[in-house]
């Protein structure tokens, strides 16, 4: 085969090529996220385009006021266009990004190939052109002169004095314009020491629904804050008694919310209103409780529930609170994860807190709030004595719920904690 015909077959071979895969092109669509969800913002681009994927693999994500979700590659191929920039809004259905499927092991192949012809064609090419044309390679440019070079003065006319004089009068600067004559400036302002500078960043859905939700349940609920205080000693001792065991043989840390949840539980079902919620011009009460555990993250404040928490004992509800809790920190929650819920629990002593007015989570009716454990002097059968205290506040709806009710319930979540014994009679 001549060379004329040999570059003619690797140009129709890679027109083939191109055409094919254009006609295997694919758009992806903003997947549905939700029945309540309808729109979201593209926060990131995994991939651009040119990269290959594989199946399912994630190639954006998009954030929604409740949760983020994944936009992963329909089949293993390429990615070839992206359809919106990131930080615009998407709603579900809308075109996202162009796709050629085919496996991800054959993409490799292609370019390599495609690289190999497209290095042959020059080759061919070189070795057809005439060779007065072709141009040697490698062969350096004549170096430029330096200034040094350039400014050196011919010796014959530094000799002669005709030459040194017309460089001399060259040389001489003109005379500098006189002045002109200006208006008096203000004096600068004083100078602070420090930083000045101001950063804006938009705000994300999600603590854009946060602020609104909370703002909402100000304005909503007739909210009022009890307290009281507890004694830790015997939970304490509980905990250190068998926290090794359970670790042992159940793979999971104990700790202070599955006594808190139980003694809740307990509680909510001697005080039923602070399970309950209204809709309407109703009341609904619940024999269940769906415990929200407030969870913080880098981007806000979730509350994932434990489904049936009255069911459980204190290995079951570590268990649950553990995974929902990865789940959080990792971004992997559902909705269906956050949906609901009955009672709130609020722990901010894990962060130093020793007081605080935990805000109600609609549409329930109260949420309990825990803090920092602080040694305190107490009177204890007619003696001071150094106990562990914590002080835990209850925010309720007083639509809902009355201070005697509301008392009620904290006074007996105090009472079972402080003899957790109590807990395994409880009816």
């Amino acid at each position: 085969m001549s060379k004329g015909w040999k570059v003619a077959s690797t140009y129709s071979q890679r027109a083939k090529f191109h055409s094919t895969n254009l006609l295997k092109a694919e758009t992806v669509k903003v997947p549905q996220m939700a029945e309540s969800i309808s729109e979201g913002t593209l926060k990131s681009w995994l991939k651009q385009p040119g990269d290959v994927v594989q199946a399912d693999e994630e190639v954006a994500t998009i954030e929604t006021d409740k949760i983020d979700v994944s936009v992963n590659a329909p089949a293993a191929g390429r990615i070839t266009e992206l359809l919106a920039n990131e930080e615009d809004t998407v709603s579900v259905g809308q075109d996202l990004f162009r796709f050629e499927p085919g496996a991800a092991d054959e993409v490799a192949p292609k370019e390599q190939k495609s690289s190999e012809e497209g290095k042959d064609l020059k080759e061919t090419k070189d070795a057809t052109e005439p060779k007065d044309q072709q141009v040697e390679k490698g062969t350096p440019p004549p170096p430029s002169p330096t200034p040094e070079q350039v400014r050196k003065p011919d010796p014959a006319g530094v000799q002669g004095g005709t030459a040194k004089k017309e460089v001399k009068e060259t040389s001489k600067p003109a005379p500098a314009p006189a002045p002109k004559e200006s208006k008096e400036q203000p004096a600068p302002a004083p100078r602070v020491p420090g930083s000045r500078n101001e950063t804006r960043v938009k705000m994300s859905r999600m603590r854009q629904r946060i602020a609104e939700r909370l703002k909402e349940s100000q304005n909503a609920a007739a909210s009022l804050t009890t307290f009281n205080e507890i004694d830790m000693s015997s939970v304490m001792e509980m905990r250190k008694k068998y926290k090794d065991e359970v670790l042992k043989e159940h793979d999971v840390k104990l700790g202070f919310m599955s006594a808190f949840a139980k003694a809740c539980c307990l509680a909510l079902k001697e005080i039923p209103a602070a399970n309950a919620s209204i809709e309407g011009d109703e009341i609904v009460y619940r024999d269940y409780v769906d415990l929200s555990v407030a969870v913080a993250t880098p981007k806000g404040l979730v509350t994932p529930v434990v489904r049936n928490a009255e069911t459980m004992n204190f290995i079951e509800i570590e268990k649950e609170i553990a995974a929902l809790g990865k789940k959080a920190r990792d971004g992997k929650l559902t909705l269906e994860d956050m949906a609901g819920g009955t009672f709130t629990i609020s722990n901010g002593g894990v962060f130093g807190s020793l007081y605080g007015t935990p805000i109600i989570n609609l549409p329930q009716s109260a949420v309990l709030g825990m803090h920092a454990i602080k040694d305190r002097p107490v009177v204890v059968d007619g003696q001071i004595v150094i106990r562990p205290i914590m002080v835990v506040a209850l925010t309720y709806d007083h639509r809902l719920l009355d201070g005697r009710e509301a008392v009620t319930f904290l006074v007996k979540v105090r009472d079972y904690l402080e003899d957790p014994r109590k807990m395994l009679l409880a009816a």
